[in-house]
């Protein structure tokens, strides 16, 4: 049998990358890799009591809407999905993975939502940022037309700001009480 001098060298030219880990990052999996089923399972309104494993106990969820602190109002907020519109989804999106310490990460995911309300369909333009401590979510935020969220340190009139603060707070404590205080289905 003649081996082929030209392909051994591509061969241990091959051998040598992978060796020197520049076969690594292909194989490497992200954090966001076990995370997005589940983003994708929330607002696509079929979410199961695991898919809220990925938030740490004390974890918080913003929107323009509704500000929840804690798992069980989080779990208020993504079920009551199904109860408000006939259809919900993340219908295109790409993932940033920024590490900002060794346990501490960032997940930017650039989205199109789509929902159906009373027959209307709508769609919404979305950063969601997703805060990462030791692999469990601890702040996550949905900037609709990857607006900034107004508060207080966002608007030219902080107490404009703190009274969108506390109408996301109403509407979501509103929402939790009519979700059963965050019971699973």
């Amino acid at each position: 049998m003649e081996k082929n001098p030209e392909a051994q060298e591509t061969l241990d030219e091959t051998r040598e990358a992978c060796c020197k880990g520049a076969c690594e990052s292909s194989s490497k999996k992200r954090l966001a890799d076990d995370i997005i089923p589940h983003i994708l399972n929330l607002y696509g309104s079929r979410a199961t009591p695991s898919d809220f494993e990925i938030y740490a106990p004390n974890a918080s969820f913003e929107d323009p809407l509704m500000r929840a602190q804690g798992l069980k109002q989080i779990k208020s907020a993504f079920y009551s999905l199904s109860k408000v519109f006939s259809e919900s989804r993340i219908v295109e999106y790409n993932i940033q993975e920024n590490m900002l310490s060794p346990k501490n990460h960032e997940i930017l995911i650039d989205n199109k939502q789509y929902y159906k309300f009373f027959g209307r369909d709508i769609d919404v333009t979305s950063l969601i940022k997703l805060y990462v401590l030791e692999g469990k979510i601890v702040r996550h935020e949905d900037w609709w037309e990857k607006k900034p969220l107004l508060n207080r340190e966002t608007v030219k009139l902080p107490l404009m700001g703190r009274i969108m603060e506390l109408s996301r707070r109403g509407s979501m404590l509103a929402t939790h009480v009519m979700m059963g205080f965050g019971k699973d289905p």
